[in-house]
């Protein structure tokens, strides 16, 4: 890196509002830079999980923007314990979502960084949690940007090449039988648009790009 390219990372622990085990929030910001915006960046699966190794794009991110960065493994992330990870099935939507903003109040709390330049980019159930929080949030975010996001539940039930991930992920675990798989009836699809960000793409305000591959099997156009 050049002389004031240094970058600075932590890790924060985050205490959820419901119950639950801690998780926590890597946050990666320019090292001499005076309050700069932040970016919350949002790994997918959403069983996956966000960790201090190197990983290219965070580091662009933060020059390319000269905002902080901050990697939030969210209730239902892998690493934590078998009970927070089974605690997200028939919650998406809503418990992680929650623990995206706590991780983010907790950050911008000591008035370290500019609010009024927050913006949060995810891909796949990143992008799904960052429609969410662009539709449920729509004051506290300036623009976001989301790779193959999730948007319709009701609508990949039965387009995905993983329609189990629909149902499971929404209506919780036990909900779709591998043996017999059928339609969803209109009680799941009811629970199911509740559960998408499309239930709250009417609240959006901020500027937000989305890119979508055409052939996408797993969260084909619809």
């Amino acid at each position: 890196l050049e002389p004031g390219e240094a970058l600075k990372w932590r890790v924060h622990g985050v205490t959820p509002s419901g119950p639950g085990a801690r998780f926590d929030a890597v946050l990666v910001e320019p090292a001499e830079a005076h309050k700069p915006g932040l970016v919350l960046m949002l790994h997918g699966g959403p069983h996956s999980v966000s960790t201090t190794a190197y990983d290219h794009h965070v580091p662009f991110m933060v020059r390319a923007t000269g905002c902080a960065v901050l990697l939030v493994n969210y209730r239902g992330s892998v690493g934590f314990g078998s009970q927070a990870l089974q605690s997200l099935p028939g919650k998406i939507g809503e418990q992680d979502v929650q623990d995206c903003m706590a991780a983010l109040r907790m950050a911008l709390d000591g008035d370290h960084f500019d609010e009024d330049r927050v913006a949060v980019v995810g891909g796949s159930h990143g992008g799904f949690l960052a429609a969410h929080l662009l539709g449920q949030h729509p004051s506290v975010f300036q623009t976001g940007a989301m790779r193959n996001p999730v948007t319709n539940l009701a609508a990949i039930a039965s387009s995905s090449d993983i329609p189990d991930w629909a149902y499971i992920e929404a209506l919780g675990l036990g909900s779709y039988d591998f043996a017999a798989a059928r339609p969803p009836t209109g009680e799941q699809l009811a629970a199911m648009w509740k559960r998408s960000p499309m239930a709250h793409a009417s609240n959006i305000t901020a500027p937000a790009f989305i890119a979508l591959g055409m052939k996408d099997r797993r969260v084909p156009p619809s």
